[in-house]
């Protein structure tokens, strides 16, 4: 007798490989996308810009980070409408690579002095590929966490988009500190080129990574009905109270978190004179901080709930405001240290770890990642974007560079996301998901 044997069927995904790939790749995005950010306000003003006047080369750097926020909206909207459409999971792999590709050549373009109006040009088109592939990432990684959690721990499955980012935020400001710590001579010729290139080889890492990642069980119930939906017309129509959410929220907590982390090192750098292993250093101990604090948080929002996070972490902002740039001022290390991990260590990790499990909950799974995408990226485009620019242009203006007019900017942020939380739409949204659920049961 003669037995044959079934084919083999293919291997299925494990859920096991939800949190890695969620972490890991959001980890190595945000480490180029911060990398470019500390860059543009350290070195790229007199590498790829013309001489003479280096605080208005140091502008024109900063605004081409700005132009990376202004390109991350149409990625937010296309890869949400995508991944609403045909799935988390490819939408994470494509941007994946759109990231780290763009962040790679990055490391290998001509400065001006090599090939003059050209090298700004380049600088430019890579900053807005790379901001096409930022603008997709969260707001897919945000859903495709939350909707692979149960009800009692969305708030701390919904922080590891968060963790990923400071974990990637602690790489990056660790290569900074080490970069910075070198001679200018070394830091402006190749230095600040190795981690840009460095990222060619972790691209295959954690795309495979990406690809060992099965599709959410919310999307895959779903699988018939979306075939008829228009996700972005939808969220619109019937969305927009939670998309206005998103982008109170978002507009708020991006302006203070990239003055927090950005403009702060050009501030102690250019109008301090303090050294930019300094300020560098200080984001380290920030993000280190940081990967503590958002499990933790993540664990308070399941226990109270992310919007009371979000309230607390508003309020916090806003009583930092002020107190932040006095501690700045003081020139001493220590004190600098300790104001950067409390706006960037516990205030802003605390609220983007409450923002996973809140913001997912604004929209039922049709629009989600369009939702999260489309209200994450058009909220924080010019608030993330300009705010830096902004409060250097200020400060600059300002006679004896004072910050109040800076701190005011703060106190703005901290009240759209204490608005954004206060309109929660959860509600709304589980009834909505109800009658959905009820409707397909009834075919």
């Amino acid at each position: 007798m003669t037995l044959h044997n079934a084919p083999a069927s293919p291997p299925q995904p494990s859920r096991k490989a939800v949190g890695p790939a969620v972490v890991i790749g959001s980890a190595l995005e945000w480490f180029d996308f911060y990398l470019y950010a500390s860059m543009a306000a350290l070195v790229f003003g007199e590498l790829f810009f013309p001489s003479g006047n280096p605080t208005a080369a140091t502008l024109a750097s900063m605004a081409t980070f700005a132009v990376g926020f202004l390109a991350r909206p149409f990625g937010g909207i296309l890869f949400g409408v995508l991944g609403d459409k045909f799935g988390r999971k490819s939408v994470l792999s494509a941007t994946f690579l759109l990231m780290g590709v763009s962040s790679g050549f990055i490391g290998l373009l001509p400065t001006y002095s090599s090939i003059g109006l050209a090298a700004p040009i380049l600088l430019v088109v890579l900053r807005v590929l790379q901001g096409l592939g930022a603008g997709a990432e969260l707001g897919s990684a945000t859903a495709v966490a939350y909707e692979h959690a149960d009800a009692k721990s969305r708030g701390l499955r919904g922080s590891l988009p968060a963790l990923g980012v400071n974990i990637g935020l602690f790489a990056s400001s660790l290569t900074v500190t080490v970069l910075t710590s070198l001679s200018d001579d070394v830091l402006h010729t190749w230095g600040w080129r190795i981690p840009f290139v460095a990222t060619f080889a972790l691209v295959g890492l954690g795309f495979w990574v990406r690809r060992q990642m099965p599709e959410t069980p919310e999307f895959e119930k779903s699988s018939r009905a979306r075939k008829k939906i228009a996700p972005l017309r939808t969220l619109l129509r019937s969305d927009w109270r939670g998309l206005a959410v998103v982008m109170a929220v978002t507009a708020g907590y991006n302006g203070a978190s990239y003055v927090f982390k950005t403009f702060s090192l050009s501030y102690l750098t250019e109008f301090r004179d303090v050294p930019a292993n300094v300020g560098a250093f200080g984001i380290t101990l920030a993000s280190a901080c940081a990967i503590v604090t958002v499990p933790v948080a993540g664990r308070i929002c399941d226990a109270v709930g992310a919007r009371a996070v979000l309230l607390i972490g508003a309020a916090a902002t806003a009583v930092l405001a002020f107190p932040f740039f006095w501690l700045l001022d003081t020139g001493q290390n220590a004190m600098i240290w300790v104001a950067l991990v409390l706006a960037t260590g516990i205030v802003i990790p605390s609220m983007l770890s409450a923002q996973g499990a809140f913001l997912s909950q604004q929209f039922p799974t049709r629009t989600r990642v369009s939702g999260l995408g489309t209200g994450r990226e058009v909220g924080g485009a010019f608030s993330g974007g300009l705010a830096p620019v902004a409060a250097l242009a200020l400060v600059s203006a300002t006679p004896g560079h004072a910050t109040w007019a800076v701190s005011l900017m703060f106190v703005v942020g901290a009240a759209f996301i204490g608005v954004g939380a206060l309109c929660d739409q959860v509600g709304r949204v589980e009834t909505r998901e109800q009658r959905s659920a009820g409707t397909t049961a009834g075919r």
